[in-house]
């Protein structure tokens, strides 16, 4: 993995394009959502930032936690 998506030639993105191009995925673990999977990832941030709002870096990683799943748009499983 590390060698085929290390060097980012395959596609490079910014975190939001990454979260906008979530919502075009179905995830297996959750298929009868009926939201985004941007929102999910919203949610979590919003939640992490109600319970701790002193720790500005866990909000950043609630917002990206999902965004590897990106990589079911380019052949690999989920």
């Amino acid at each position: 993995q590390s060698a085929q998506y290390g060097t980012c030639s395959l596609r490079k993105m910014g975190a939001m394009e990454a979260l906008e191009l979530l919502d075009q995925l179905v995830d297996e673990s959750d298929p009868d959502v009926d939201f985004p999977n941007s929102y999910h990832a919203y949610q979590t941030a919003e939640g992490i930032r109600r319970a701790h709002p002193d720790k500005d870096w866990f909000h950043l990683v609630g917002l990206l936690h999902d965004l590897g799943k990106v990589l079911a748009l380019f052949g690999e499983p989920q």
